[in-house]
């Protein structure tokens, strides 16, 4: 535990067989309570490398997207009583050395939900970002936080942190179960007042690290524009959208079809 709440590492698995290990090996000690990977239905040996390295894990019996798979990753959670949960993509493109710094921020209570910044500092460029993701990367971030009326240095990291009370409270259920559902997170953190802090945070960018192609990129970016215009319209009460609101569907811990949950040792429990 750290300042006595309970850190819960989720690792929202696709096709992670050839990163899962390096990436769990850089885990700092005696930080984490518990770890868990969701599999949205891999087409390689995901599941088999959890087990051999004594990861919990659920498996999505069909692939349910990038959203979809944050969604069991916080249901799950918080259904182990996780008062921190961080996200950490297990392609190894983020270095788990910062879960600790991340937890502490949380668990200071000063602030709700904590990012990895990769555009504060050097990194991004230098870790291999391409030129095109970055541009966009920095016009998006411009709109959003006039649109949104903050101040952030990116929206679109998969490195996160989140306090208990976030994930119970914003109507995550509405969001959408493709890659804009991260920026659809922050937009609700937003709005329903969450404090949201950032660190610096090295990346690279390799083979073997998961990426969007050019064109779901362009997809994405029209989401970002889509779900900041959705926020301003919400807030100026001309377009009322429950995304944004506190009767919106929120996570349920039930297990849904098509999802099983097993032990690090692999036995399946339905």
């Amino acid at each position: 535990m750290i300042n006595g709440a309970r850190v819960v590492v989720v690792l929202p698995a696709y096709n992670a067989e050839k990163t899962l290990e390096r990436t769990f090996a850089e885990v700092p000690p005696g930080v984490v309570d518990q770890f868990l990977l969701v599999d949205d239905a891999s087409g390689d040996g995901t599941v088999a490398e959890a087990a051999r390295l004594g990861i919990p894990y659920v498996v999505h019996e069909r692939n349910r997207g990038y959203g979809g798979n944050q969604k069991t990753c916080y249901t799950e959670a918080l259904r182990l009583g996780a008062d921190i949960v961080i996200m950490l993509h297990p392609d190894y493109q983020y270095t788990p050395k910062l879960i600790g710094a991340m937890a502490w921020l949380v668990a200071s209570g000063e602030f709700d939900v904590v990012l990895g910044s990769r555009i504060l500092g050097t990194g991004a460029v230098k870790g291999g970002m391409p030129r095109y993701k970055y541009v966009a990367n920095r016009f998006l971030t411009l709109v959003e936080n006039i649109l949104l009326g903050v101040k952030l240095s990116e929206y679109h990291t998969g490195y996160r942190a989140f306090s208990r009370t976030v994930l119970e409270t914003l109507p995550l259920a509405e969001a959408s179960d493709d890659f804009v559902f991260d920026n659809e997170m922050l937009a609700q953190a937003v709005a329903f007042g969450f404090s949201i802090g950032e660190i610096s945070c090295p990346t690279k960018y390799f083979a073997e690290a998961s990426s969007i192609s050019f064109r779901r990129s362009v997809t994405y970016g029209f989401g970002v524009l889509g779900t900041a215009l959705r926020f301003r319209l919400h807030l100026w009460g001309l377009r009322p959208d429950p995304l944004f609101q506190q009767h919106g569907r929120r996570l349920t811990s039930a297990a849904s079809p098509g999802q099983t949950r097993a032990t690090a040792g692999g036995r399946r429990v339905s």
